[in-house]
């Protein structure tokens, strides 16, 4: 078990919770499979999922938080196990606990309520806190350590492709003089740089959001991340095999939307080659939709609004590890 401190308690409510579980389709024998949680979190799909789960079902679960893994230990559960890591090692705890097919995926991604409420945590603006940003708060540089030592040119491009800012030069100018002068080591400090860099900005957003999410994003790796363990977990599924993901906005989601039309896609042959229908490719899998919130559930969780759910089935046997 790993060492941690009590776990705070904030308000999480978990996002399009019954529908990603409806997605996995835990019916019939696919109750006894063996299932992963790429982000535990606070619980909720990982407790609703071995509600469902036979008894010889399994579920692995995996979180980078201390809190979230502190919180999976009130799970007694003999079928549950909870991985202090990133989802992206997915292989190699497959591997080590000789698991080779998996009949689900379920990545819930971003941030969760309590990670973004506790301003200890340094990810939001709206509180004042140390400018750490990390996940897992035992390993990795913190924000405040790499806006300290990186280029103003990475720290632009980071902020312009991650965050999508157009004013991405104009506050990484303005992030390198203010170091030169003092340290930038909480949330408020960068909050006011930001501010006061960004003339213009959408009518009720902060202008320190962009940036903010920029700056979580790459201190996280969580693009990179997201790439791998997509393909990691398809590579895993058995045929019927379901991968089901929760984006929170559009970096992800065009990650998500675009790994899975690929596999749903086959190359067309040349029509003017003699080839059987049976010889022709197919697709490696079923693109099952997408999901978004109701509005009942925007109205009582706001932070729902832009979560987008996709649902895809693998239907090709070939490279499904025994």
């Amino acid at each position: 078990m790993t060492n941690v401190e009590a776990v705070p308690q904030y308000q999480h409510r978990t996002v399009l919770l019954n529908e990603a579980i409806e997605a996995l389709a835990l019916t019939d024998g696919r109750r006894q499979g063996i299932y992963v949680d790429g982000t535990f979190g606070r619980g909720g799909h990982s407790r609703l999922i071995l509600q469902q789960l036979g008894e010889r079902g399994r579920l692995l679960a995996f979180d980078k938080d201390t809190y979230a893994i502190a919180n999976a230990q009130s799970i007694a559960d003999k079928r549950f196990e909870i991985v202090h890591d990133s989802f992206a090692t997915l292989s190699d705890a497959l591997a080590a606990r000789g698991i080779g097919q998996l009949d689900g995926v379920l990545l819930d991604l971003g941030i969760s309520s309590p990670q973004v409420d506790d301003a200890a945590r340094g990810f939001s603006f709206r509180a004042d806190g140390p400018l750490d940003m990390r996940m897992d708060t035992t390993r990795g540089m913190s924000a405040a350590e790499w806006l300290a030592t990186e280029t103003e040119k990475k720290i632009e491009k980071v902020i312009r492709d991650y965050g999508e800012e157009r004013f991405a030069f104009q506050i990484a100018k303005a992030i390198v003089a203010r170091r030169s002068v003092q340290p930038i080591s909480s949330t408020r400090q960068l909050a006011e740089i930001v501010a006061g860099a960004v003339k213009t900005r959408e009518k009720g957003k902060d202008p320190a959001t962009r940036t903010f999410q920029a700056i979580r994003i790459f201190i996280n790796q969580e693009l990179e991340e997201l790439e791998v363990v997509l393909a990691e977990a398809f590579r895993h599924l058995a045929p019927q095999g379901r991968l089901v993901v929760i984006s929170f906005h559009s970096l992800e989601d065009r990650i998500v939307k675009q790994f899975m039309a690929g596999k749903a896609k086959v190359a067309q042959p040349d029509r003017r080659l003699p080839i059987r229908a049976t010889d022709l490719p197919q697709p490696e899998m079923k693109l099952l939709g997408r999901i978004m919130p109701s509005d009942e559930e925007v109205a009582e969780n706001p932070r729902a609004r832009s979560a987008v759910m996709r649902v895809a089935e693998r239907v090709s046997l070939q490279g499904v590890p025994a």
